[in-house]
């Protein structure tokens, strides 16, 4: 197959694109099998419990997110920059180690999963540390290649050209390898582990992730409807500048029932909300001015019209930008409030808000950036939206919409009965479980679940096989 990329380095970004495909295939299976456990708890019982399904899932949903991040970048870099990325066989190197590191840590964590007490343990099997059980050896792999990949940003920005897209990345890069390494040390006190841990889980995630999402979303709106870069990168730096304050203070609403002062209820509360705000700004301000534009000159004859030339990638886009609003927003404020949250916190409502957050702030604009790398790798000049991808976004959309809504049934019931009720003793935990609600409620979990992976198998299809329709324009 012929690749119509001039740059090794958007080569390289398929690469990671095709990795991270994989891993999305691979967390979706292990969350039907935790699903189906939830229901059936013998199903696979000591071959392949719940606790290894759940670890497997939701790991493999950070790394592919991960390689689709990183492939962004290395996709958008020398277009952005004007030249070849800097160090490009040390990036290609780091990509087969990191790799390497990924299959030898899933493959310990299905075929060993757990092992002995002891330091051995640490370093070779598990670390213990929910969300970055990465044994210690692949946690300073993990960093070796980040750093690596800094480098390229780094070196090719200040050898090229250097746009607002660009340094927005550079410092966000820095922030990314930085807060990593919040989570590879540990203390003999839980409050003070805890404390550290949210480090990594919350500030990568809705600080340097959210960061990311706006550099994509800028690029991707200039290339495929023309947006004016001053208009998106205004917006990106606002995002950065409110980040400050929402991102990083908003980590308050996990410090609530740590053992951390009270203070944290108030700021907690307060920032928490207003993350999404910025990229939804964006997009809306984008669209409309486009929309306007072509408007006037589509009316006043001109053939200059902005031409939406990635359809399938756009539609990923619109879907991010009310994602983001109620994945991030509207769910996430549902129990970030600490009157609130004292009822709510480890209840199917955290899933709940977990599922459509991390798939409307992160899954559907990293789809939409597989669409863009397919696009150029075939040399698609106008992609327009086949069968495959509308029945992908429709079946994924609204099958993770299902799961939030399920999971937030379930949620409730548990916390009428396990907290408000009985006091969230283990009785009433036990009790809850086999209520009706959260019993039906993870049943169409399932069943959404199921309808999700329908739509990531017409997605697979389509990523591959849509170079060949010839409803696009070459």
């Amino acid at each position: 197959m012929v690749n119509n990329l001039k740059f090794e380095s958007q080569k390289l970004a398929i690469n990671y694109f095709t990795v991270a495909a994989i891993l999305f295939g691979a967390q979706l299976v292990m969350g039907l099998i935790a699903a189906t456990q939830f229901l059936y708890p013998s199903f696979l019982f000591e071959i392949f419990d719940f606790s290894v399904a759940r670890m497997v899932h939701i790991n493999a949903l950070v790394v592919w997110m991960l390689y689709a991040m990183i492939g962004s970048v290395y996709y958008l870099l020398p277009e952005e920059t004007g030249i070849e990325t800097v160090g490009i066989k040390l990036a290609k190197l780091a990509f087969y180690v990191l790799t390497a590191a990924v299959t030898v840590v899933v493959l310990v964590y299905i075929l060993v999963q757990i092992g002995p007490a002891t330091e051995s343990t640490i370093w070779l099997i598990n670390e213990g540390r929910e969300y970055i059980e990465a044994p210690r050896w692949a946690d300073i792999g993990i960093v070796v290649v980040v750093l690596v990949f800094v480098f390229n940003l780094f070196a090719t920005a200040m050898k090229g050209k250097q746009t607002g897209i660009v340094t927005v990345l550079m410092a966000d890069v820095l922030a990314l390898a930085g807060l990593y390494l919040a989570g590879m040390f540990w203390t003999d006190n839980i409050s003070v582990d805890q404390y550290w841990w949210w480090w990594v889980i919350h500030l990568w995630v809705e600080a340097t992730w959210e960061v990311f999402v706006g550099c994509l979303l800028s690029y991707g709106l200039i290339k495929i409807i023309g947006a004016r870069r001053e208009v998106v990168e205004m917006w990106l730096w606002i995002e950065v500048s409110m980040l400050f304050g929402s991102g990083i203070l908003g980590l308050g609403h996990h410090y609530f029932w740590i053992g951390t002062p009270e203070y944290w209820w108030e700021i907690g509360a307060l920032f928490s909300a207003l993350e999404p705000v910025p990229l939804i700004a964006m997009f809306v301000h984008v669209v409309y001015d486009w929309g306007k534009e072509t408007g006037i000159k589509e009316g006043e004859g001109h053939s200059d019209a902005k031409v939406m030339n990635n359809s399938p990638a756009f539609a990923w886009f619109v879907t991010n930008a009310f994602g983001n609003f109620l994945g991030a927003g509207v769910w996430g404020f549902f129990h970030t409030l600490p009157q609130v949250n004292i009822y709510t916190h480890g209840t199917q409502f955290t899933s709940a808000h977990g599922h459509l957050a991390f798939f409307g702030a992160y899954a559907t604009i990293l789809i939409g950036m597989f669409y863009m790398g397919v696009q150029g790798k075939n040399g698609i000049k106008v992609m327009k939206a086949t069968f495959d991808s509308k029945m992908a976004i429709f079946l994924i959309t609204f099958g993770v919409l299902g799961m939030t809504v399920s999971l937030t049934i379930a949620g409730y019931g548990q916390v009428l009965v396990e907290r408000a009720q009985m006091g969230a003793t283990w009785e009433a935990f036990f009790v809850s479980q086999d209520m009706v609600w959260f019993v039906q409620g993870l049943g169409w979990r399932l069943a959404t679940g199921i309808m999700t992976f329908v739509g990531f198998i017409y997605l697979v299809k389509d990523l591959l096989t849509t170079s060949k329709n010839p409803i696009h324009e070459k």
